[in-house]
């Protein structure tokens, strides 16, 4: 669905000659650039940006240096153009409305709301192609998160949850969040999420966890059921080292799903054991790209719908727990990189 934006102070928001960027320099060194904003091209749309929300798995990776310079920092998003050395321009999850067109570009698409895979920064020209309206129901703050529904539908759909199965999730980020909201509501015999933030805990119970544990006592996990041991888990912490607590806990013939990216972080992980002889399966996912088994009836646009439908469900105003200025977005990496206790969705705003 699409529609022109109903809830904007001014539809018509004038086009200013100068807008602002977000660079990531050096490890832990970010900042603001002021760029002249571009006049779209024919085929193209100018987009001023609301909100843009920031992701504290990929971008602290960027933040802190540990990603691998030489990658590309996605073949599937225009926007992204490039590798990952530094200065680079980086985020994906930004909203914001229409406001200049390009000749060949129809009038229909002018104020809309749009969700756009780009960068950090005020303004941006884009092809309408590139860009998905926000539905009229879905508040512009909501619709930052849609990656993070995107992500977590494709998590549940690689895992492949069955009827009765025992299910671990590892990590109560953003993304381990939503994945166990997703996920509760399968018909599983439980649903436990491990993390070590006691307020991360307390949230992934409100979105549908039968039980939380901390990572000190998660092994219990693997010791429960007849056959014992959880079916499938997840490994959403971003720390290499967590891959052994989710071999701890499945048993014979289990699955594991990895979701974290974890740059150039190294961790030893003992597939000495309990991996070898109980057959567990070890499976990397990643929201670019369909699972081949599932691609001859899926398409990406099949699944953003379902991630919408995800996103409406969710808790905003609870999951979101900063707002900050774009113009002090430094704070807001230094914030996120303090720790997990102190903050947990966190978006830039620009109004």
């Amino acid at each position: 669905m699409t529609e022109r934006v109903e809830d904007a102070d001014d539809p018509e928001r004038p086009v200013p000659g100068t807008g602002r960027s977000l660079y990531f320099t050096d490890p832990r060194t970010v900042s603001v650039e002021d760029e002249s904003v571009p006049t779209p091209d024919p085929d193209e749309v100018l987009v001023a940006a609301r909100v843009s929300a920031v992701s504290s798995g990929t971008e602290l990776l960027i933040y802190r240096g540990e990603m691998p310079r030489d990658l590309a920092a996605d073949a599937t998003i225009d926007a992204l153009g490039g590798d990952l050395s530094y200065p680079l321009k980086y985020g994906y999850a930004t909203v914001g409305d229409v406001v200049a067109l390009g000749d060949d570009v129809d009038e229909s698409w002018h104020g809309r709301r749009v969700f756009a895979f780009n960068p950090h920064e005020s303004h941006f020209a884009a092809s309408p192609a590139d860009l998905v309206p926000v539905p009229e129901d879905v508040a512009t703050e909501t619709a930052a998160l849609l990656p993070t529904a995107e992500t977590a539908t494709t998590l549940v759909m690689d895992g492949r949850p069955r009827v009765g199965e025992r299910v671990v999730v590892f990590g109560s980020g953003m993304v381990g969040l939503v994945t166990t909201h997703v996920l509760s509501a399968f018909p599983l015999e439980r649903l436990t999420v491990v993390e070590p933030v006691a307020e991360r805990r307390e949230m992934a119970a409100s979105l549908g966890a039968d039980e939380t544990l901390r990572p000190a006592v998660a092994a219990r996990v693997g010791e429960r059921g007849d056959p014992a041991g959880a079916d499938l888990a997840y490994e959403l912490s971003g720390s290499p080292e967590t891959l052994d607590d989710a071999v701890d806990v499945v048993g014979y013939d289990g699955r594991i799903v990895v979701g974290s990216w974890y740059g150039r972080k190294r961790a030893e992980t003992d597939l000495g054991g309990f991996f070898h002889r109980n057959r567990i399966d070890v499976s990397s996912s990643q929201v670019s790209t369909l699972a081949p088994e599932v691609r001859g009836r899926w398409t990406k646009e099949r699944r953003m719908d379902t991630a919408w439908d995800r996103l409406r469900e969710l808790p905003t105003e609870r999951l979101v727990t900063h707002r900050i200025g774009f113009e002090n977005a430094a704070e807001a990496y230094r914030l996120l990189d303090s720790g997990p206790e102190n903050a947990l969705q966190v978006l830039l705003t620009f109004e």
